[in-house]
């Protein structure tokens, strides 16, 4: 028998009160660079938590940059306009903000982030840390250099009912002994589309946005938002969706790196689109005696259509699915199952409502992360999403891609950085870079 229950209207005011009076002296400046979807999602979720002062934002296309400007300053407690930057370094070179905020496309992640740790700064990132492995090497060195405070934004260990089912589920033992663990998406989110490219928008700077990627002529697609369906800006759908699957696992089971990573897929239906991510793919990650397993799909249906997007982890005693909408754990011979649905904040942050493309599911989970982060600010402390662990779920999903394209296992040494006896899988951890970037070395930052 199932048993449902929802958090009532009195545990969401407690938890906005707690905001209230746990940062209610918080009057932090914040920068963002990349203010686009995701990074004014993150944004916002802050200036709800807390009453920071957001004084500066960064972003290479000048009218998305004013539309936001103009959002925060009716957002923000002081009602003042930030001041906009296309340069990040221009931004971080007046070396007045306590954090800084990290959303830009996934190639551009580390050279911000070293940029604000060195600037004195604290800094949450989005998901994957890095596009490629000596990246985020580099980055995690920083981080600890610096003294600097990281949290990443893979806030599936801040979303409450997945925190519960860590607690009272897997690690209060109701699992049992979990050998296979299934992770997946089956979201067709692969663009399909083929337009011709064009000149970029007069408002885009594009030779900025490539940075230190490889030059492409510019397309649509890429800009705004469409991104993630090119590799020379990300790793596919494994460093989008399974990063945040992956992560979450190893969180709720206490797992570290896979010592052996192996891969297979490609572009085996959806061959006519300019997209050059694949539409399908597998990876096993093998910790010890646990194997996590990844599958993505772009095209057909999901085998559960309750769960899309997400992870189910197989023990002696039971079984547990969980995703961003629910969780649901079914015993072994009988007894009672549990469901849990997704806290919504709706009515108490009714912002929530009309923010335009806001994943209102996923806002509460930010909004915890936050607060997880500015915790950690004040007490100095390493917060749930540490620069360690995202680093770590970063790499293991980077290798991903490179076992799918070398054709063979990967064997991780985590304490040398390396794969084990492989130089042509370690010349491919570092991304060539466009000149005249050049690639950070984690001896050197």
């Amino acid at each position: 028998m199932s048993h449902r229950r929802q958090r009532g209207p009195s545990s969401r005011r407690s938890r906005s009160s707690r905001y209230a009076e746990a940062f209610a002296e918080s009057r932090l400046r914040v920068g963002l660079i990349g203010a686009g979807w995701y990074g004014k999602a993150d944004l916002f979720r802050l200036i709800q938590v807390a009453p920071v002062e957001v004084v500066s934002l960064c972003d290479v296309d000048r009218a998305m940059l004013a539309d936001a400007a103009q959002q925060v300053a009716s957002r923000q407690v002081s009602r003042k306009a930030p001041r906009t930057y296309g340069d990040y370094r221009k931004m971080l070179a007046e070396r007045d903000l306590d954090l800084v905020l990290i959303a830009t496309p996934d190639h551009w992640h580390a050279l911000a982030f070293l940029e604000a740790v060195k600037a004195g700064a604290d800094v949450y990132v989005q998901k994957p840390v890095s596009v490629d492995v000596a990246e985020g090497q580099a980055m995690l060195a920083a981080a600890r250099k610096y003294s600097r405070v990281v949290q990443v934004g893979t806030q599936r260990r801040s979303t409450p009912h997945l925190m519960e089912a860590r607690e009272q589920i897997v690690q209060a033992g109701r699992l049992g002994k979990v050998g296979l663990v299934e992770v997946y998406c089956y979201y067709h989110m692969r663009t399909r589309e083929n337009p011709p490219d064009t000149a970029p928008p007069e408002s885009l700077d594009w030779e900025f946005y490539t940075g230190p990627a490889p030059m492409r002529p510019y397309n649509k697609l890429v800009h705004p938002r469409g991104w993630r369906a090119f590799m020379e800006y990300g790793n596919g759908i494994v460093g989008d969706m399974c990063i945040h699957m992956l992560d979450m696992v190893r969180w709720m089971m206490g797992l570290g790196m896979p010592q052996r990573v192996s891969s297979t897929g490609g572009i085996f239906v959806d061959k006519a689109s300019k997209a050059n991510i694949t539409d399908s793919q597998t990876a096993s990650f093998d910790f010890d005696d646990l194997r996590v397993v990844w599958t993505h799909r772009t095209w057909g249906e999901a085998p559960d259509p309750k769960y899309p997007w997400g992870a189910t982890l197989y023990g002696d005693k039971g079984t547990v699915k969980a995703s961003v909408m629910s969780y649901d754990f079914v015993p072994l011979g009988g007894g009672q199952a549990i469901h849990r649905d997704v806290t919504y904040e709706l009515e108490q942050f009714p912002e929530d409502k009309t923010e335009k493309d806001l994943e209102k599911h996923v806002a509460p989970a930010i909004r915890g992360h936050m607060a997880d982060l500015l915790a950690c600010m004040k007490s100095r402390g390493r917060p749930v999403a540490d620069i360690e662990e995202g680093t770590m779920s970063t790499t293991a999903c980077i290798l991903a891609n490179l076992s799918m394209r070398l054709g063979r296992t990967l064997e991780w040494d985590h304490a040398r950085g390396r794969v084990v006896g492989d130089e042509e899988a370690n010349r491919l951890l570092r991304r060539p870079y466009r000149s005249p970037w050049v690639h950070p070395d984690a001896g050197s930052v």
